[in-house]
């Protein structure tokens, strides 16, 4: 997917301003409107542009604490356990790895006890060998694209 300079401008936008209406966008990038919708449909339609949803805080919601949990599962259920892992709410991603263990979640908990007992829960689904968790003390880098969206905008601008 060719990502160009008015794409990279475009996703700026919509990250620096995310409740800026589509007509707004078009009127400080000073293109149309139907210009902007098709730019921005073609960004959803290969991928790029996954969602537009508010990014929530679980600390706010009363989960402060944040652990990757890697969990080792059986050869062969993998795609049982991610299933399972579904149904737990305080798992907040889960993605499958190479390296030590099989997938490694990003969990969400009121306070260590917790944290403790969403652990427990994983151990017992069928499957699983055995988690390492790993629990976050500060946040240093906060989740960006925009770095990576400018970085793709001037890769874009030199081999044009």
């Amino acid at each position: 997917m060719a990502v160009d300079a008015l794409d990279t401008r475009i996703l700026r936008l919509m990250i620096e301003q995310p409740r800026t209406s589509v007509r707004e966008y078009a009127r400080l990038l000073g293109i149309a409107r139907g210009t902007l919708q098709a730019r921005m449909d073609r960004l959803e339609r290969d991928g790029v542009i996954t969602g537009t949803g508010p990014r929530i805080s679980p600390a706010a919601l009363g989960h402060p604490v944040l652990a990757f949990v890697h969990i080792e599962v059986t050869q062969g259920h993998l795609d049982e356990v991610g299933d399972a892992l579904a149904a737990v709410p305080e798992i907040i991603e889960a993605f499958s790895i190479t390296g030590g263990g099989d997938l490694l979640t990003r969990v969400a908990a009121r306070d260590n006890g917790h944290l403790e007992d969403v652990i427990q829960r994983l151990i017992q689904l069928p499957g699983v060998v055995r988690t390492r968790t790993e629990v976050a003390l500060r946040e240093r880098v906060p989740q960006r694209l925009l770095p990576l969206v400018e970085s793709v905008g001037r890769e874009a601008g030199r081999t044009r």
